[in-house]
């Protein structure tokens, strides 16, 4: 998965420069910049207050950016909104779908939207609900169906028109690990052999952990872009969590002792370093019984966040003006 699809081009298709956005005096996004090549599956990746979804109302052309600018296949955002419609299909988070129609029903009037009509209609709505295995369900309500049959349905709607990128914010949030499983099987499908861009917003590092590349975002800041292997590649070694109290003291005993670096982190001590079983042994000779616990752990995108911000990687409100609804996540 952390490949690109064979075949795919590397100029990008998406091109945002020093965005920023305000909601009155809250600054949500500041400077934002990146880039997403064609057929990629790139991810947003942060904590949420972090500024992905504004980004991703942005980007879908719901609200227009304080300052910077967005290119999509060329077009630009501000003075060419209508054209950038044309290329990309939008999966919110939130719901979308009329539970009392059907899940045919839905993606008709969705393509009545766009112009479509007739057999060419009818022909793509029954590739569409094949595709994504609910051909059988075409004619069943949606109230009927489980949250990741209707997540495959709005999959359907956003990829209805046939658009170059899909856009889609938090789009495995509420699902179960089968129905994650196969939405990230499809998006890679997609990427593969149509060579269809997605740009996702998310919170779960292991899911970012699929994408070709994330960018992490912190307080409405790009702190780190690259594929997830490379990110984790600049912790390097392992990664060893001491439990201790008095944990400042033990640091600087670690350091007079051992000549090794620890950082004091959520009440417990951190040490990045090559080959951290070597350590633990010295670590438990040196603090016999003054150690509560200790841990060894490859690195995570998490400890790539808390290299690059100097927190752990929490789940905020969400961004203040970010949409109807808004709620504290737990």
């Amino acid at each position: 998965m952390a490949e690109h699809a064979e075949g795919s081009s590397r100029s990008p298709v998406v091109e945002v420069t020093g965005l920023t956005h305000r909601y009155g005096e809250h600054l949500a996004l500041n400077g934002l910049s990146f880039s997403v090549n064609r057929g990629e599956i790139f991810g947003l990746l942060g904590p949420n207050g972090g500024g992905k979804t504004t980004t991703f109302r942005i980007l879908s052309t719901l609200i227009k950016p304080t300052s910077g600018n967005v290119k999509i296949f060329g077009h630009d955002l501000l003075t060419e909104a209508h054209e950038v419609r044309r290329h990309i299909g939008v999966v919110f988070q939130a719901p979308s779908l009329d539970k009392k129609l059907t899940a045919y029903e839905n993606l008709k009037h969705q393509g009545h939207l766009y112009g479509m009509s007739g057999a060419a209609l009818k022909d793509r709505i029954k590739l569409l609900l094949d595709r994504v295995k609910l051909g059988d369900r075409a004619h069943e309500y949606v109230e009927r169906f489980s949250g990741g049959m209707r997540r495959r349905v709005e999959l359907a709607k956003g990829l209805l028109h046939g658009p170059e990128i899909l856009i889609l914010d938090e789009p495995s949030t509420g699902l179960d690990p089968g129905a994650r499983h196969d939405l990230w099987h499809y998006l890679a499908q997609l990427s593969r052999e149509e060579n269809v861009t997605s740009l996702l917003t998310t919170h779960y590092m292991e899911e970012a952990a699929h994408c070709h590349r994330i960018a992490i975002i912190n307080k409405g800041e790009r702190v780190a872009l690259d594929t997830p292997e490379n990110l984790r590649a600049t912790i390097g070694g392992d990664v060893v969590t001491l439990d201790v109290r008095e944990p400042e003291k033990i640091q600087a005993e670690i350091r007079d002792k051992l000549g090794v670096e620890a950082k004091v982190f959520d009440g417990k001590l951190r040490i990045e370093r090559e080959n951290g079983h070597e350590l633990i042994a010295k670590l438990a000779e040196l603090l016999p019984g003054r150690i509560e616990s200790m841990t060894l752990s490859k690195p995570t995108l998490e400890d790539v966040f808390i290299r690059k911000t100097g927190h752990k990687f929490w789940v905020e409100p969400q961004e203040s003006g970010a949409g109807h609804g808004a709620k504290k996540k737990k």
